[in-house]
């Protein structure tokens, strides 16, 4: 998640295109091409078929003005440039207003393997893709909508966070007969790809009860994946989801976990 406790106020930047260097060019081709070695047999359909749709090509890194008029058209989201990581109100005022932060920066070659920080390839390959999905772009706008409720709560900013963790960024599906990838965090990982569909991890039904009592982690491979069964689930989880999570800011926050 690229959002952290409230700082200054936002400002948002200009893609600058022109600043984007043969070294960056090929940061972004090399990722591509990686990801798209495995991804067509174990990623979700609705983000394959995206990847057209929003017209991205490993020759090229992602102009936002070419971009947001085919994000647009489709669900009405668009890409807002943001220099890394925004505060939590930023973060879901921005999600709520159908508009999806991304960095612009790109990883140098010597990070092909391990990033601490999310950039650009994760922000907008992994993520913007599935934003041309009507159920997954809803859902997404809802949960900044129930986070903006709750913003002066920290225990309801953490629990939703965990939602967005085991959705958004490592969230499975089952499509068909078989067990899909639509988790940005997943998605923009080649080590994650191959981990998170193994017989290592465990692998739960979707629910909000369970995710929103399931601290996650960030400094290893994860010890348990979600599975939904469509986007439309995620959508109509919505109402569920605001009144456990009403429920548990009732309790005494030990209670959590």
């Amino acid at each position: 998640m690229t959002h952290a406790p409230a700082t200054a106020a936002f400002v948002a930047l200009e893609q600058d295109y022109a600043l984007y260097t043969p070294a960056d060019q090929w940061v972004w081709q090399t990722l591509f091409e990686r990801q798209m070695q495995v991804l067509p047999t174990v990623a979700s359909r609705r983000f394959l078929e995206g990847l057209p749709r929003v017209d991205f090509q490993a020759t090229k890194i992602p102009d936002f003005a070419e971009v947001n008029p085919l994000l647009d058209a489709a669900t009405g989201w668009s890409l807002v440039a943001v220099p890394g990581i925004v505060d939590d109100r930023t973060f879901f005022e921005l999600l709520a207003a159908r508009r999806f932060p991304a960095t612009t920066w790109l990883r140098t070659p010597a990070q092909l393997d391990y990033l601490e920080e999310p950039d650009m390839f994760h922000d907008v390959f992994a993520h913007v893709p599935l934003l041309t999905d009507r159920f997954f772009a809803d859902f997404l706008q809802a949960v900044g909508t129930l986070a903006l409720r709750h913003l002066h709560d920290a225990l309801a900013v953490e629990l939703l966070s965990r939602l967005y963790w085991f959705t958004v960024e490592f969230g499975l599906i089952a499509e068909g007969s078989s067990l899909r990838i639509y988790g940005a965090g997943i998605l923009s990982s080649g080590g994650e790809t191959r981990f998170c569909l193994s017989d290592e991890p465990a692998r739960r039904p979707f629910d909000v009860v369970d995710i929103l009592a399931t601290p996650y982690v960030k400094d290893r491979m994860q010890d348990v994946y979600f599975v939904i069964d469509s986007y439309e689930q995620l959508a109509a989880s919505v109402p569920a989801l605001e009144a456990e999570l009403l429920r548990l800011l009732a309790l005494q926050p030990a209670s959590i976990g």
